[in-house]
């Protein structure tokens, strides 16, 4: 990343154990997306909010040590100098894609290409074990994520109606694709 000397990428590892979770911030819900299913392709539209609010994720708690070395899992940080600013965690699934199972990046560092970076990790990653492409999910009401997958290259490929049942607050379960 130009202009940024100090920002590295290295994958998880036992001393990085304690900061894996601190780019896990909120994010705002700004809509949602309506998908459409047409002549088989995937649509979609924007529904914009008359007010944004924010929201977050839990952190994570996994047995972090079945990613360090792994040749199916990975979890690599970006770190500012010592401060850990980016997540973005992928296994190797049943399909012969890379699901990303999560990506966050701390707000302070929004919009600043981190999460690009962050993307290329994981598509270097899928490709040394010569995966198909990249797959990931997303709940409809996270448009900003949305429009970065978009921007990152991946199509919507399907939707699932009934996966967030235990959740008032989504609609919908978005599956995204980036074929390689």
């Amino acid at each position: 990343m130009e202009g940024a000397p100090n920002i590295s990428i290295k994958a998880l590892d036992e001393y990085s154990l304690n900061v894996v979770n601190e780019a896990n911030e909120p994010f705002s819900v700004i809509g949602k997306i309506v998908p459409n299913f047409c002549n088989e392709v995937w649509t979609y539209e924007e529904q914009l909010y008359e007010k944004a609010h924010e929201t977050s994720f839990p952190d994570d708690s996994l047995d972090w040590y079945e990613y360090i070395g792994s040749e199916t899992k990975a979890v690599f940080l970006v770190f500012d100098e010592e401060n850990c600013i980016g997540q973005i965690r992928v296994v190797k699934d049943w399909n012969r894609f890379a699901y990303i199972e999560n990506i966050a990046v701390q707000k302070a560092y929004r919009n600043s290409g981190i999460g690009h970076l962050l993307m290329e990790v994981a598509e270097t990653w899928a490709k040394e074990r010569s995966l198909l492409g990249l797959s990931l999910e997303a709940q409809n009401d996270n448009v900003i994520a949305c429009r970065f997958y978009a921007k990152e290259g991946f199509a919507l490929g399907g939707v699932d109606t009934i996966k967030q049942t235990g959740n008032p607050n989504i609609d919908m379960t978005l599956y995204w694709y980036k074929i390689f």
